[in-house]
């Protein structure tokens, strides 16, 4: 999704480390680091800890991963065979073609590592991706249409204490996105903000355009709210969000409204289901829910979004997140 020739531009050190940090899970306490382990199927050959360097080796080798990573104190493990890597990187490069883009070749990388986790190759623990179907390079720049045109750019600005905390704008040109916008342009175009992030989102979207181009999409909050978003995979969580002004979309694409909205009747579906199923005792209006649920079911009623995508994209955010709540004490970020 990134031209060859990607630039990062508007930011500091601080303004940097500001936007990483809103993708972080929270520090508890327990497991860090990782544990990387080779083996020749009945013992362990070479075992690595991320932050504690190598450790004792030539035990016999066991598929529990997650006891073997607990007792190390590490909050993922990672086993491959002997020769594993180099399958690898051998199936890698003979499916590499010479035009595929940055994309194509993540994608292909992705197919074989599941390949090779398939095949009991490669063992990970735990696995986030695990059911979570791999998009196709005609997917996602499907996706890439419909969200943003060409010379447009997708932003994030979140607010905290009445003032712009962190922000990222990110402009398309061809079938990649050439540069990777921060904050620093936008304070000269901004002024004083009122305090209220509904308000003043106005006046960073006029900046936006005037320091990195027209927006196709623009996503504005509090902080707070974001980061408690990112961590909850609740169905139906940002359509409320949106609809309450907790979020505010603008401008938004034809694509993200329809799955704002799709999701949203699901959740009301669902509510109403549990309001009625207290009243009606005798089940006479189950008929009639059960019909109402099945037009917004996944599948046919995702209508326009599953068709243009080829997938549907809300049950794959659904499933990282669900996953990324499980895992969130335990994975850490810093292999």
């Amino acid at each position: 999704m990134l031209t060859a020739d990607v630039a990062f531009e508007g930011w500091t050190t601080e303004s940097w480390q500001r936007f990483l940090r809103l993708w972080q899970g929270e520090r508890k306490e327990g497991p860090r680091g990782g544990l990387v382990l080779v083996h020749d199927g009945a013992r362990v050959l070479k075992m690595i800890h991320t932050r504690r360097g190598r450790l004792p080796q030539g035990m016999p080798f066991s598929t529990d991963l997650e006891t073997l990573a607990r007792e190390h104190g590490a909050s993922w493990a990672l086993a491959t065979h002997r020769g594993g890597l180099d399958e690898l990187m051998e199936r890698f490069g003979s499916r590499l073609r010479r035009e595929d883009n940055l994309t194509a070749q993540a994608l292909l990388l992705l197919s074989i590592v599941r390949e090779l986790i398939n095949e009991g190759a490669i063992l990970p623990w735990p696995q986030p991706l695990k059911g979570v179907p791999l998009p196709t390079a005609p997917m996602i720049e499907r996706t890439t249409d419909l969200l943003c045109a060409d010379g447009h750019t997708l932003a994030i600005g979140l607010f905290d204490d009445g003032k712009l905390h962190t922000f990222a704008a990110m402009r398309r040109r061809g079938v990649g996105f050439d540069l990777i916008g921060g904050p620093e342009p936008l304070y000269a175009h901004i002024g004083l903000l009122s305090g209220d992030f509904r308000r003043d989102y106005r006046f960073v979207a006029q900046a936006i355009e005037a320091a990195y181009g027209p927006l196709s999409l623009g996503c504005f909050a509090e902080l707070s709210v974001c980061r408690d978003l990112l961590r909850d995979p609740t169905p139906g969580a940002w359509s409320r969000a949106v609809a309450v002004r907790e979020v505010v979309l603008s401008p938004i694409p034809i694509a993200i409204g329809l799955a704002l909205g799709v999701d949203g009747a699901r959740v009301a579906a669902d509510s109403m289901q549990r309001a009625f199923a207290r009243i009606d005792t005798f089940g006479l209006l189950a008929p009639a829910i059960h019909m109402a649920r099945k037009l917004i079911e996944p599948g046919p009623g995702d209508g326009k979004v599953t068709e243009a995508l080829g997938f549907n994209p809300l049950e794959i955010v659904r499933a990282l997140l669900a996953k990324k709540n499980v895992s969130e004490n335990r994975v850490d970020d810093s292999l």
